[in-house]
């Protein structure tokens, strides 16, 4: 793969991963009745807050194990090739 095209590859998973990351974050604080868009900085929201953070960090950190995995599955057949 050419390197534009793997920089793009690595760029966009980060993207969405982080994302749906930082949704399932929100998703999550709103089930337990968080609003991080409450008036205010309440310990509640501030909690939601740090939920959406560890979300997308999350996301990110599994978006980079899959492009890790993916790239050693790419490796091994290269070296399979030889």
């Amino acid at each position: 793969m050419a390197s534009a095209q793997k920089l793009l590859l690595e760029g966009v998973s980060d993207a969405v991963c982080f994302m749906l990351g930082a949704l399932a974050g929100y998703g999550l604080g709103q089930a337990v009745g968080i609003d991080i868009f409450a008036d205010g900085y309440s310990g509640s929201g501030i909690v939601g807050i740090l939920m959406v953070g560890l979300g997308g960090g999350a996301g990110l950190h599994l978006a980079r194990i899959w492009r890790g995995r993916q790239q050693a599955k790419d490796r091994l057949k290269e070296a399979e090739a030889d």
